[in-house]
């Protein structure tokens, strides 16, 4: 072997070696890290939607079950209300949910569904689950393409997103409420502000949209399943003709207005959508994967990428957490998936900068009680944009047998989310209960709390353990997290966390 030979084949195995050496970069997208994925919820039968009440738990759908389920990060999931005369068969069953805006006076949960006739809005009380109210019904069923989303906009108007029935012309029968966006009061009846008086259509022109979500400026974005050749994500508009059946895809005619991004149905199969950052998440149930699409100035699309892809199978439901995180359901127990033993489940990625404990094992655990709690409404405001990076609240100041300290994960103009504030037993015996106070600025205000339950005496506040967070052994820790809402340019944070039992 030559010299020259020699030597180029070292230097090949010491870069091999630094490139080894080096840290992997970590996949930061869209505010999130999902190198730092965890797999949080498991034992699921095929979840279609999530929402979050105001203890920072998520009620899920199940579509085939015709359950409604509390979860919990490493808990079993409990089932909470049984929704009457669901019929799931093919692509229908119990699909969306959605909490109340107003839960804290209300308590109003709302579900979309199929019958044996018709596909239906109605709405509950964790209080009372076999009362249901039905608000709307009448919509047109199959067993494809019923659509099913369901969201509270900005406006505090419930949004509903239903699919063509496998009847195409249903999609441009402006007297059908198939393949529509439909807009409405909480109650089901028709605002005043619709495009069309007297009609609670917003949109048309839909084959099968299941994913609504709005972006920081209110601008209406949703994801929708084409037929053969192209899956799309189209910014709706008031009034606004998305072109089914006459097109799938871009249209490129003045009738019809064209997605802001389109894929192969291979690619996608397009169902959950969220918004955080600029960027909208894509749940793909055939392409497998969580498409990102970075949102330009005008709303739309200034590019894409994938992850997750082939990891976790069908993707269903994306949603963003109270507690900051993204999270995402699998769909592979829904016939056409090839589930595990732990699926359906719940991944949950964490927001960039926090280096979250290693998820505990789902386990079974006392039931959450599906009474209302008393916490605000933890509902972020569609605005915020996350800070260039967490800023760490004071040192800890023990209080006790524990200490506490917040990091104040995402700023905006008039608000902020502190998560995670870490509670640790300080002490040489176990703690059976924990009691963290702090301050609030002058004119800061507290508007959402998980995993805590928070009282407020003046500008202080006293976040007490839950029953599943009560109990830590020494050196064991847990985590809470809140919202708060300050005057419009106001800088000031939280300050002087004490930690002590009851």
């Amino acid at each position: 072997m030559s010299r020259h030979v020699r030597h180029v084949i070292a230097a090949a195995i010491l870069l091999l070696g630094v490139m080894i050496a080096l840290p992997a970069r970590a996949a930061v997208v869209g505010g999130f890290d999902f190198d730092r994925a965890q797999v949080s919820v498991t034992g699921l039968q095929v979840p279609w939607g999530f929402a979050f009440l105001p203890d920072g738990s998520a009620l899920v759908t199940e579509r085939n079950t015709g359950r409604v389920m509390q979860v919990r990060p490493g808990q079993t999931p409990v089932a909470v209300a049984t929704i009457s005369g669901v019929s799931a068969s093919g692509e229908s069953g119990l699909l969306g949910i959605a909490v109340s805006p107003t839960y804290a006076q209300d308590q109003w949960i709302y579900v979309y569904f199929t019958t044996a006739n018709d596909n239906r809005l109605a709405r509950f009380r964790l209080s009372a689950p076999s009362t249901q109210n039905v608000l709307l019904s009448g919509i047109p069923r199959a067993t494809v393409h019923d659509g099913g989303r369901i969201a509270f906009g900005p406006d505090g108007m419930l949004y509903l997103a239903t699919g063509d029935a496998g009847t195409t012309s249903n999609a441009q029968n402006a007297s059908s409420p198939a393949g529509k966006i439909l807009r409405m009061n909480p109650d089901g009846s028709i605002p005043s502000s619709n495009p069309t008086a007297g009609s609670r259509v917003y949109s048309m022109g839909h084959r099968n949209v299941q994913g609504l979500a709005w972006d920081g400026q209110g601008r209406l974005y949703a994801s929708e399943f084409g037929q053969n050749t192209t899956d799309e994500v189209n910014q709706i508009v008031a009034g606004g003709n998305y072109g089914w059946p006459t097109c799938e895809g871009m249209c490129n005619n003045p009738s019809f207005r064209n997605p802001i991004v389109t894929w192969t149905t291979a690619e996608a199969s397009p169902s959950g959508l969220a918004y955080a950052n600029n960027t909208l998440f894509v749940a793909a149930l055939r392409g497998t994967r969580l498409w990102t699409v970075s949102l330009n100035g005008s709303g739309g699309s200034a590019g894409t990428s994938a992850q997750f892809q082939g990891q976790y199978g069908r993707l269903r439901a994306v949603a963003v957490g109270p507690d900051g995180w993204l999270w995402v359901g699998t769909s592979n127990r829904d016939g056409r998936g090839t589930p595990v033993a732990a699926d359906d489940r719940i991944i949950r990625v964490p927001p960039a900068g926090v280096n979250p404990s290693p998820s505990p094992s789902p386990s079974p655990s006392p039931s959450p009680s599906p009474s209302p709690s008393p916490s605000p409404s933890p509902s972020p405001s569609p605005s915020p944009s996350p800070s260039p990076s967490p800023s760490p609240s004071p040192s800890p100041q023990p209080g006790g047998p524990c200490s506490a300290s917040g990091t104040v994960q995402t700023q905006w103009s008039n608000g902020y989310v502190v998560q995670p504030v870490t509670v640790t037993n300080t002490g040489t015996s176990a703690l059976s209960g924990w009691r963290v106070t702090f301050t609030l600025p002058a004119g800061h205000t507290l508007s959402g709390s998980w995993n805590a339950a928070l009282t407020v005496s003046g500008q202080t506040v006293t976040a007490r353990s839950m029953a599943y967070n009560a109990n830590l052994a020494p050196n064991g820790s847990t985590t809470f997290g809140f919202q708060v809402t300050r005057p419009n340019g106001n800088t000031a944070t939280v300050s002087g966390y004490t930690c002590a039992s009851p």
